[in-house]
Parts: C-alpha cells; structure tokens; sequence
C-alpha cells in the first residue's frame, strides 16, 4: 500500500529536518561537527527477488553521518583555548583519577578546576604526555598519558655556570703599567657588571675589570674578576688561591683570537648556597678605535620565582611560565585519531568515544604523522553553513510536504472506491 510508502517518506523527511535542526542549533557550538542524513531505498523480498516491475517499499534512514570537515579557528586571547587545525582530537579522561576513562573532543575550551586540573567544562580533564625531564630536548613519553595540574609551586633557583660577555675596547687607550689593584681606579682601563645567582637564588654582583696591555700586535689585555656587592669585594678568579686572570688577545683588525677569552671563576656563598662555578667567555669582543661598550651580556641563572601563567606551542606543548623568566615544560597534549571518525560513538557535549566501527585508537603529537597544529589562544568553531542548512531544510519541509500528500491522495482514492454504489 502507497500509506505505507508515504508514511516512510514522512519518516525520513522528519529525521531529515530534525538532524538539520540540529545542526541549526549548534552552529555556535564550539568544535561541534554538522552532521547530515543518508538515506536507501527499500524493495520487499520475494522468492524470485525482486521484479523489474516491482514498485519500491518507500526509504529507511542508513545512518545519520557526521561531517568531520574542519571548522574556522577564533581567537580568544585564552592562553587556556585551544583549536586543532588537521586531523586529530583532545583526549580527555571522563573521571580525572581514572586515566582509562577516555573520551575524544575537539572542543578546545578549557579551564583549571579547584583542584588545579586543566580541564573543560564537564570538569573532563585535558591528558598530555609525560615530559621525560626539565626541557623539551628531554623529550615526551608518549607511552604515558597524565593529567595538567598548574599546582607546581615556584621556580626553582639556577645556580649559574656560564657568563657571556661582549665588548668592545678601546684600541686607543694607553696600556697601564701598574699593577692591578680593584679599589684603585688608575690600575684598570674599564669594567662592567652582571648579576649571577646561587644555588638558592640569591643574586651576587660579578664585575670584570680590563686592563689595557703594551700598544703591540697581538695586542693583550687582562679581565679580573670580583664579586663587588660584598665588603671587601672578593677575588674569584680560578684558583682564588693564584690570581690568574683572562687573557685576551687581538689583532691587527681588532679580533679576538679564539684561543683566549675564556676562564672560569669560583665563588662560595654565605652557607648553605652551593659554591658557584661559572666558565666565563668574551667570544665576539672586539679592540676598535671607538669608546668601551658592552654589546652582548648574558648569564644561565635564575633567581627563584613566582608562577606566572601558562602558555601552548603548536607542538601542543604546555609550558609553566615563572616571574624569574624561567618556563618548564608540564606535558605534551595528547591528540588521537581514528581510521573512521565517522565511526565513533557520540556522547554529547561535543565529545565523542571509541566504537568497533570506528576502529582502535591512534595516539600522536600534533603537527607530526597525520596530526593537526594545535593553535593556543584559539577555538575550533562549528563546522556548520548556516546557508546551506537553510536550504536544506526548505528541500526537507517539501519533501515532508510531498509524502504528506502522497498519503493524502491515498486516502482519497479509497474513499472514492468505498463509496462506489
């Protein structure tokens, strides 16, 4: 019967308008993916198959299929938002103490509970993987997924170990005859000064003395080295016992030989700091006709500091930011794909879980194999055309519209057949 037929028309033209509804109503949804319905057609069997002059049974909904297309990246200025541009999801752990518990998302929005945890708003926490040491060349263990907890405590303190120092001296100074003394200013040609730091972060003064040698080429000066914030200011060149300072030779053309330059010095403070040893390194410097300068001054240490924020790579690496201008890496975003995304299955809350169509899970990094970039500061918007769901849905209402008539004019033949007299 064409009741039958029509009514399956109905049937399929609602499923078609309420999966375009739903695509509608979740156009401002965050990473949410459009989906649309797929439909086949529906022959009834026989013994014989079916007859080439057998009219169709009417349409079944096949499945109603979600369109993994990408969607426009937003900015946010949230360090804490995150978008993946390419293939890939955010593995989430539904039950934050049961890393098992995986979910997938491309929902970036996330947030720190109370407990410290970065998560998103279901309280879904964020895994990463765990970093193999204090830096990135460390590397990550992509064997071993962890929760994002911004409860670290301060930076700790660096002793420094290296003290780079660029200058240039004056190659029309006068060479000085007599001997080095610190606390006499005639007995050097000029200095400068950098802050190092010791093992517990306190900093110290180290200042360098130049002494200018005889006018030859080679032409030779001498640093000397003392930390000048203490009464009296301490000798720390190395050994302390035997003042024996960096010897630095130029050229014709003003260029430091690369065979010196270099020293180290040694410093202990007030216990219980550790002794400093830093190796000290003038590579660059150079003896010009033009007034002393400093062109590069740097040093490896870090006094003890205060969480500042945090902050995501495109490699999704997550780094803790401290006030002592240190960062430390807390872990590596944990993306994962999947043969056919189309297979999982949907949860809600823009989150989605494995299945047996979808196939097993595979985990990557993002911006390596076949992985997106993950962009911080950003959202993934839903992927959804307003226009084409508009249209879609005048195309959905008269195909309702049609069935509904076809039923309609069904029900007209019968009445006219019953009440034929």
């Amino acid at each position: 019967m064409s009741f039958t037929t029509a009514l399956s028309g109905l049937n399929a033209a609602a499923n078609n308008l309420a999966v375009t509804g739903n695509n509608i109503a979740n156009a401002n949804t965050t990473g949410f993916k459009k989906s649309r319905s797929e439909f086949a057609d529906v022959y009834a069997n026989s013994v014989g198959g079916v007859s080439s002059i057998q009219p169709g049974s009417g349409v079944k909904v096949a499945e109603v299929a979600q369109q993994f297309s990408q969607g426009n990246m937003e900015p946010t200025g949230n360090s804490l938002d995150m978008g993946i541009s390419g293939d890939g999801f955010f593995t989430l752990a539904k039950n934050p103490t049961d890393l098992n518990s995986r979910i997938y998302s491309r929902a970036g929005a996330f947030e720190v509970d109370k407990s410290g945890l970065v998560v998103n708003p279901q309280g879904e926490a964020l895994l990463a993987y765990t970093p193999n040491g204090p830096t990135v060349a460390d590397g990550f263990s992509t064997g071993a997924l962890t929760t994002i907890s911004l409860n670290i405590g301060a930076g700790l303190p660096v002793s420094t170990t290296k003290v780079d120092i660029g200058v240039n001296l004056d190659s029309t100074k006068p060479a000085i005859a007599a001997p080095f003394v610190q606390s006499d200013s005639n007995t050097y040609t000029a200095q400068t000064s950098v802050s190092i730091y010791d093992s517990l972060g306190a900093s110290h003064t180290l200042t360098t003395y130049f002494v200018a040698g005889p006018l030859t080429v080679p032409r030779v000066w001498t640093a000397y080295h003392y930390i000048t914030d203490v009464t009296p200011p301490v000798w720390i060149d190395n050994p302390p016992a035997l003042p024996v300072p960096v010897t630095m030779k130029f050229d014709s053309t003003g260029k430091l030989d690369p065979s010196t330059g270099t020293g180290s010095v040694t410093y202990q403070p007030t216990l219980p700091a550790g002794l400093i040893k830093a190796d000290m390194n003038y590579a660059g410097s150079t003896q010009l006709s033009s007034a002393f300068s400093v062109n590069a001054l740097n040093q490896n240490g870090l006094a003890a500091g205060k969480l500042t924020g945090i902050s995501i790579d495109n490699n999704g690496v997550i780094f803790a930011n401290f006030s002592n201008g240190a960062s430390k890496p807390l872990g590596k975003v944990a993306l994962t794909r999947f043969a056919n995304p189309q297979g999982l299955a949907k949860l809600g809350d823009t989150t989605w879980a494995q299945s047996a169509s979808s196939g097993v899970p595979i985990p990557g990094d993002a911006g390596g194999g076949n992985f997106g970039s993950i962009q911080s500061g950003a959202l993934e918007q839903s992927n959804v055309d307003l226009t084409a769901q508009l249209v879609n849905l005048i195309t959905a209402q008269q195909s309702y519209q049609a069935n509904a008539k076809t039923i309609a004019t069904e029900n007209t033949i019968i009445d006219t057949i019953l009440n034929i007299r």
